[in-house]
């Protein structure tokens, strides 16, 4: 709270955006008015749009804030930011119109111009955007802007808390302290200040240079409880608290009144359900079909050069598990020798008498650069991601979804942890693994992608992932 930082932030997002729009209406005018030569509608002077226009945008920035384009949770959700500044443009673009109709004399000059300012609008506003959040990045190389934050607690969470922010350039925050127990961080991070008491941290770090507070862990003592969010509340510090058992707080909360009288909170597995999984589900149907019908005569030219190279079926298909323990063929090109992709992957290298693969692919997050099994066809389609065209068939059908975790095998299945939730929806063709890194990050936390995504599903995430997706097979970035 006593951080200005984030506040400052806001007002130089909030200029940039005013600077961009305002930019874009004048450059919609002269394109219009100056550069065209078509005769206009109505003969509106520069000056009259101009002061017409400088008193509607705090209007239309009026719009954005309510859309929630200067709350910080939206500052690193890039793709979310730009779904919203683009349906912030378009509603500011139609109140200026509607206010067009409603003046006694008309501000716009011609048709066109509303559509000009919002295409300058909206690519204006990223570049404002992009560039307000490179700037801030840069200040954090120089320790400005930083947040310095007070970590409580002794479990795992505040270690990969502490892990997350250290590095304060990428971050944006300062770890001041963290009270626990040293051995548990001091040598991960030698340089960090552990304190034993709440009262010592306070007291050596002082309550001015503590911004936040995240406490991890709730004490059995209320006291200590007591005592940490007294002091936050009394010094005017942000205070969050991140329980343990995380498994209990994600995904989709409700708060309900239970028999009409006693305040519960439900908490359902995933954010998946209801009218989202409608929606989903005609999403996946439409765009589908759509990218079935596009890739049916690039998958005929594969079948044939997997039919004229090697030999076996065009199609290898195995059984795998989607959404509540459900078994279904899994459909792709066979990239592999006939003889392989019967079992698991540790079965296969125990067939050509070099188990010890299995361990150096499992490793590599289900990887090797040699890999025997592979066929030279195979090894291309692998790289571009072709392979899993024939999971399209498999969408339609509704085994599966565009965005999901992972299909597993089943004979995998023991060996995850938190299966129970990654089965709780569909499998994916794609997914949040895949575009975090695909290959370039290990098998455990692919896996924890895996969850992420099912418990705090979006269809603006799914989107995302599909536009990462994408990028990442045009430029084969972590596909190996």
């Amino acid at each position: 709270m006593k951080n200005s930082a984030t506040l400052v932030y806001n007002l130089f997002l909030a200029v940039g955006d005013f600077l961009a729009l305002l930019l874009a209406f004048v450059g919609a005018y002269v394109l219009r008015v100056t550069i065209d030569n078509r005769p206009i509608a109505v003969a509106v002077e520069s000056k009259t749009y101009l002061l017409v226009f400088l008193a509607l945008l705090p209007f239309w920035i009026l719009i954005f804030a309510l859309l929630g384009l200067y709350n910080s949770n939206i500052y690193e959700k890039r793709f979310s930011e730009l779904g919203r500044l683009f349906i912030g443009s378009f509603i500011g673009m139609l109140f200026v119109v509607f206010w067009n109709f409603l003046a006694p004399k008309p501000i716009l000059p011609a048709r066109l111009v509303p559509i000009y300012g919002l295409v300058l609008a909206f690519l204006l506003l990223v570049i404002s955007r992009n560039l307000a959040r490179y700037i801030r990045i840069r200040l954090f190389h120089f320790s400005k802007g930083l947040t310095n934050v007070l970590v409580v607690g002794n479990t795992k969470l505040a270690q990969q808390l502490v892990d997350s922010l250290v590095d304060s350039r990428q971050s944006g925050y300062r770890v001041v302290g963290v009270v626990g127990n040293k051995q548990s961080f001091i040598d991960k991070h030698p340089k960090l200040k552990v304190y034993e008491t709440f009262s010592e941290a306070t007291k050596h770090i002082g309550q001015q240079n503590i911004y936040t507070i995240i406490q991890t862990e709730l004490y059995a003592d209320e006291e200590r409880n007591r005592e940490i969010l007294e002091f936050a509340q009394t010094h005017h510090i942000g205070y969050r608290f991140s329980p343990g058992n995380s498994e209990l707080f994600v995904g989709k909360l409700d708060v309900e009144l239970f028999r009409s009288s006693v305040p519960m909170i439900a908490v359902h597995q995933t954010a998946l359900f209801g009218w989202g999984r409608v929606v989903k589900r005609l999403f996946d149907l439409i765009v589908g079909g759509l990218l079935l019908l596009i890739a049916l005569p690039f998958m005929v030219i594969i079948a044939i050069l997997i039919k004229l190279t090697s030999r076996g079926p065009v199609f290898f298909r195995q059984v795998r598990l989607t959404r509540y323990d459900n078994k279904f063929w899994v459909f792709k090109f066979r990239t592999q020798y006939q003889k392989f992709g019967k079992g698991t992957p540790e079965d296969d290298f125990a067939l050509i008498g070099r188990p010890e693969l299995a361990k150096e692919f499992r490793q590599n997050g289900d990887y090797l650069p040699n890999d025997p099994r592979v066929t030279p066809v195979g090894r291309f389609l692998r790289k571009t991601s072709l392979d899993e065209l024939p999971q399209l068939f498999n969408i339609i059908k509704g085994d599966l979804s565009l965005v999901g975790p992972r299909a597993l095998i089943p004979a995998e299945l023991d060996k995850h942890e938190r299966r129970h939730a990654i089965l709780s929806v569909k499998s994916g063709l794609t997914g949040l693994a895949q575009v975090s890194g695909r290959r370039n990050i290990t098998f455990e936390e692919r896996r924890q992608l895996d969850v992420y995504y099912v418990q705090n599903w979006s269809f603006w995430m799914d989107l995302a992932i599909l536009a990462k997706t994408f990028k990442a097979v045009i430029t084969g970035s972590g596909a190996k």
